[in-house]
């Protein structure tokens, strides 16, 4: 799917979906800020928050600081490899592909990098989900399996949402970063779950 949005961003200009809903989330052409009142711009800026480069690394040390103490150094030294490497690969993606930010709202937050992939999206998807599979493997059971996975993705899902809704990213940014943070993170959890397989790494149980 990240292959099929990337060989679209980068053959041609933002497609008709990308312009439609931008200007769909606008009040007018001439007036081109969010819609609604003035209480959910704010309320989408604290949830764009939660995806942003620093809150997404204190969290991850912070889950890693627990994981050394918890004596899973070897689990600790993997999920941090996850998300640096998966901000690393963001990172190239967005050199090369260099898209221009959208251009229609002045109000919105500032931004210091290209467009695509949204690295809001992917980050939250490689780290909320990341975190998710270990709180996951630690408690093996359906319901917190569940619980933990729908949390991770809902928060994935708004973060994205609230980068379309402000303006900063086209909506195929925010699908090419779902897909290829998704993508990563369940390389990853592939990854987790073979070498403690093997007895490369701690084996799961409660954190």
């Amino acid at each position: 799917m990240f292959g099929v949005i990337a060989v679209d961003v980068a053959t041609r200009k933002p497609s008709g979906f990308d312009h439609y809903v931008i200007f769909a989330l606008r009040k007018s052409a001439q007036q081109p800020i969010p819609i609604g009142p003035p209480w959910l711009q704010e309320a989408a800026r604290d949830v764009t928050s939660l995806g942003s480069v620093v809150v997404l690394l204190l969290m991850t040390f912070a889950v890693a600081r627990y994981l050394f103490l918890d004596r899973k150094p070897g689990v600790a030294w993997l999920m941090l490899i996850a998300v640096i490497g998966g901000l690393a690969l963001n990172n190239l993606l967005k050199f090369v592909f260099a898209r221009p930010r959208p251009e229609v709202v002045s109000s919105a937050p500032r931004v210091f990098t290209t467009s695509f992939p949204s690295g809001h999206a992917t980050l939250s998807a490689i780290t909320y989900l990341t975190i998710a599979a270990l709180l996951a493997r630690a408690y093996p059971a359906p319901i917190l399996d569940f619980y933990f996975m729908s949390l991770a993705a809902l928060l994935t899902v708004l973060i994205g949402l609230s980068r379309i809704y402000l303006g900063v990213h086209f909506p195929t940014d925010i699908l090419g970063g779902w897909c290829i943070g998704t993508a990563w993170a369940i390389g990853c959890w592939v990854l987790l779950a073979w070498l403690q397989q093997a007895g490369q790494l701690e084996s799961a149980g409660p954190m």
